[in-house]
Order: C-alpha cells, then structure tokens, then sequence
C-alpha cells in the first residue's frame, strides 16, 4: 500500500547549452513573441550538455518520495538503452516501480532540452511509450489502496484514460490532484469539467486557465490599472470558473509573477522564491507535486502549501535536471526559518 501513486510522462532528458543560441524578439501589433535561434547550416558548438530522466510521472514521484511520502510510480516505457538509463536512475530512490509498464515494440519517451543563457528552454519531445498509456496497464487495485492520485500532464491516446482513473479514484475515496495541461484543455471545458468534478485540488498554470476557460487577462488602460491589484480581476474570475466543487482548490500558476490559489471562500497569493536560475524544466512538477504534500504537512494551510511549493521550485529550477535540485520539508523549512520576509498575502 502507498501513500501515494503518480501517473505520468517518462522520458529521457539531454540538456544542450550553447554560447551561440540567440534569443529573437518579433512583435507584431497585437502580439511579442520570442524565439531561440541558431546560424542556419552552421555547426553550433555545445557549451555544456548533460543526460537526466525527467517527464511528469517521474519528476512528482520522485518528488513525493523525496518529501517522505511512500509512493508508486505508473508510467509506459519502452526496452531499449533509453528505458535502461530510467530504471537504472531509480536504483536510489524509495519508489515503488512495480505499476510500470514496459512495451518492447514502443521506444521510450526522449527529449532534447535547448536551455538559454537566461536559464529558460525550448522542447523537442518524441513522445514515444508516452502517448500510449492505454486502461489495461493500469493497476487499478494500487490505486483504490493509496491516499493520494497524482495525475501529471499527459498526452496523446493516454489522455482517454483520464476519465476512468479520476472516476474510479473518487468512487473509492481516494484524494485527487490533477495538473491540467492543453492537450487535455484543448478538448474543451466540458470534458474537462468532467475530470474536474473528481479532482479534489486542480494546479495549471495562467496560459492554460485562459484556454480552459476562454478568459483573457485584459492589459493595464488608460483608466484602469489592473497590475496594482493583487491578483488580476480576470484572473479571479478563471478561479471561479474553473471551481466547480465545493471541496476543491484551484491553484493558478504565473511564471515569474508567482502562483495564485483559491478555495472558493479567500483567494492567495504567493511570489517566486528567489534563487539562481540553470533550468526551468521539471519547475512545474516541482511546484505542484509539493503543494499537494505540503497540505499533508501543514494541516491543508494552503497560504504556507503555495510558499513550500514555491521554495521546492526554486531548488528544482537551481540545477540542470528536473529532480537534482529537490529539496526535503526539513530543508524547505529551514530556508522558511532563514528567510523570515518571505510570505503570502490573501485577497
């Protein structure tokens, strides 16, 4: 029996950095978009490469087990030297690989990480075993016997499976903790709702809000200054919107500007932790992964849970890899204690 079981993406993760990666800036009149370029034809020498699992079902157990939490990982992934470097990463880590499944004719989720000099990156993702998650890997049973179901971003034909799972953990009592992401949202908000009725706490972040529930975040005017509002009108109105139990907390994501809450009685909000800054990737599994712990610690005080989760961002973001940088609650904590300033406010 686990405390915890995490459903997800596996992959193998090669981090490239290199000193002539430009980052472009293009506006158009209603638009900025950023791009990252390197001399077409030329061959581009890398600074710094390194090799890392990484992928949402990885990164959260990882993460959950890191904070203490027995966990079980399910992912899908194929037999070759890629699916070999992912079992052999968790010959030090206390997670229970026994709901994996492995397919000998799908290979095994890979990605190659393009990181900036500014510490952002840009995906390349074969998808692989990934998207093939089907109804019949699942270890139903495993999954009636935890506390918690982590869902982490899915996609392709693994995302069918989204309904049944969330459905069966509810119906056997067991909490659910579902990270959004738009290959699920872009099949509209009401078969999304469906999967949000069954999920006791929902994380995405401000981009997905907004294509979940088809709501902009208007731009400071003339007469109004929305920025000096404490959390966007707009961005309110996403919370309620996407709130459609009673028992549920809506988490909201933004970037550098921090991460909003709700419970639908007080809305939180809580800045980024600072810290130096290798690699985003894995910051979101990271955040979202220990908000949904942090509850268990701190007696669901979601002001302290958004702060916890922002802190182990912070670590996770510090080093290249999704899961070098976590951190434990003794360490989270103790970074709390050195840094006394640092806290939420309410709205």
């Amino acid at each position: 029996m686990c405390d915890v079981i995490t459903i997800g993406s596996a992959t193998m993760d090669v981090f490239v950095e290199s000193d002539d990666a430009n980052i472009v800036s293009v506006y158009t009149k209603n638009k900025k978009s950023e791009f990252m370029s390197y001399p077409y034809g030329a061959k581009v020498e890398i600074s710094d490469f390194t090799s890392q699992v990484g992928g949402g079902g990885i990164n959260t157990a990882v993460n959950f087990a890191n904070l203490g939490y027995k966990t079980s990982a399910i992912f899908k992934i194929g037999d070759d030297i890629y699916s070999d470097g992912i079992l052999e990463s968790f010959k030090n880590r206390n997670v229970d690989l026994s709901n994996i499944v492995q397919d000998n004719k799908l290979s095994t989720g890979f990605s190659i990480i393009l990181v900036s000099f500014q510490g952002d990156r840009t995906v390349l993702a074969h998808r692989g075993a990934n998207a093939q998650i089907k109804k019949a890997d699942i270890n139903f049973e495993a999954i009636k016997n935890a506390k918690l179901l982590y869902i982490a971003p899915m996609n392709g034909d693994s995302t069918k499976i989204l309904d049944d799972i969330a459905n069966f953990a509810s119906e056997n009592n067991v909490y659910v903790c579902f990270n959004a992401v738009s290959t699920s949202i872009k099949k509209g908000f009401n078969y999304l709702k469906k999967i949000l009725e069954k999920a006791n706490i929902v994380v995405m972040n401000k981009e997905e809000a907004a294509l979940a529930t088809q709501i902009q975040v208007r731009p400071d005017t003339r007469d109004e200054k929305f920025s000096d509002e404490l959390i966007h009108p707009d961005v309110k109105a996403m919370f309620k919107k996407l709130k459609v139990c009673d028992y549920q907390i809506i988490v909201i994501t933004d970037g550098g500007r921090g991460a909003y809450a709700y419970d639908g009685k007080d809305f939180y909000y809580c800045p980024v932790f600072d810290g130096p800054v290798v690699s985003t990737l894995g910051a979101g599994d990271a955040f979202a992964s220990t908000f949904c712990a942090a509850l268990g610690r701190t007696n669901k005080d979601i002001g302290k849970a958004l702060m916890y989760a922002s802190v182990n961002s912070a670590g996770a973001v510090s080093e290249f890899g999704a899961t070098q940088g976590l951190l434990t609650f003794d360490q989270i904590e103790e970074k709390l204690k050195s840094n006394p300033s640092y806290t939420y406010q309410t709205a």
